[in-house]
This record gives C-alpha cells, sequence and structure tokens, in this order.
C-alpha cells in the first residue's frame, strides 16, 4: 500500500475540492462537501482537504504505479481548474509503503 501527500497553498481549496469531485463524479463514486473530498479513482482512493489557506491531498494505491496514475489524474486536472493560480502541479511526499 503507497500513501502519498501533497499541499497547495490557496484560498480557492474547497472551490477546487468541488470542480475535481464533480469532474470525476462522471465516472467514479464520490462525496464531498464544503471542506472534504473523496474520489474513488481507479488507480486509487484521493481524500482531499480544504483549510481557510490550502487544498491538501492524500492518495492510497495498491501499488507503485496506481500511485503514479492517481497522481496524474489529479494533478492534470488541477492544472486546468488553478491556471489562475499559475499552479504547474504538486510536490508529492511518499508517506507510507
Amino acid at each position: 500500500m503507497f500513501v502519498t501527500t501533497a499541499r497547495l497553498v490557496t484560498p480557492n481549496a474547497a472551490k477546487y475540492i468541488a470542480q475535481l469531485c464533480k469532474h470525476f463524479a462522471h465516472k467514479v463514486p464520490v462525496e464531498w462537501d464544503e471542506s472534504r473530498g473523496r474520489a474513488e479513482l481507479p488507480s486509487g482512493l484521493a481524500e482531499m482537504t480544504a483549510e481557510a489557506d490550502a487544498l491538501t491531498v492524500r492518495i492510497t494505491a495498491a501499488d507503485a504505479k496506481a500511485m503514479i496514475s492517481a497522481r496524474f489524474a489529479i494533478d492534470s486536472h488541477l492544472v486546468t481548474f488553478a491556471y489562475r493560480e499559475d499552479f504547474t502541479g504538486f510536490s508529492w511526499e511518499i508517506i507510507a509503503r
């Protein structure tokens, strides 16, 4: 089991959680509210938390390949949604293997 996290400093965290979850809801089970989101991506579970000044994403995946795929899904969509903030991708940290 691989667990990886990343953090984006932004005042728009809740907005990005809603956008990501609404987008992913077309294909996978999701849940979200104003401060948390959860998307069951095919490659792993993505859990998102909105703070006043940041978005934190935690991905749990079965193996390294799945983890990389889930990271890409989050990064690539957030690059589109957060273009006004010049977001180019997270710096992911692996916290468990």
